[in-house]
């Protein structure tokens, strides 16, 4: 006489609970990876004024051939050094903003700034933003 259980237990597993739940996590991290930002820089902005400014920055521009300019005059590189020094002695915080082509090589640049080390002047090198 063969006595058979009532009670089955079944050897299945209901695999729509566990999709849900992974789905709601991909979901939470995609948005979450999204507020993240990554190498970013907190910088604060210097806010512009309409109003022109007196003392315009001296600028060095650098073509990718090694010819320098002044404020937009050609110059030899010896007579970079007292030019600058003549046009940056009354300003109260004499800068040079260098615009070098992206072809130039370090050898023209370095000069520049052994000339800003040796006189104080702080230099800041000019950029185009992405597009």
């Amino acid at each position: 006489m063969g006595i058979k259980s009532r009670n089955k237990i079944e050897a299945s597993f209901n695999m729509s609970s566990m999709t849900d739940i992974v789905f709601l996590l991909l979901v939470f991290f995609i948005i979450a990876s999204t507020l993240i930002t990554p190498n970013a820089l907190n910088i604060i902005l210097p806010k512009a004024s309409d109003t022109p400014q007196q003392n315009l920055p001296t600028t060095v521009e650098i073509q990718a051939d090694g010819i320098y300019a002044l404020d937009g005059n050609v110059i030899a590189i010896n007579q970079l050094e007292p030019s600058l020094i003549s046009a940056l002695s009354n300003k109260e915080k004499p800068g040079i903003v260098l615009k070098a082509d992206k072809d130039v090589v370090l050898d023209y640049i370095v000069p520049v700034m052994e000339i800003a080390n040796r006189n104080k002047f702080s230099l800041v090198l000019a950029t185009d933003s992405k597009k």
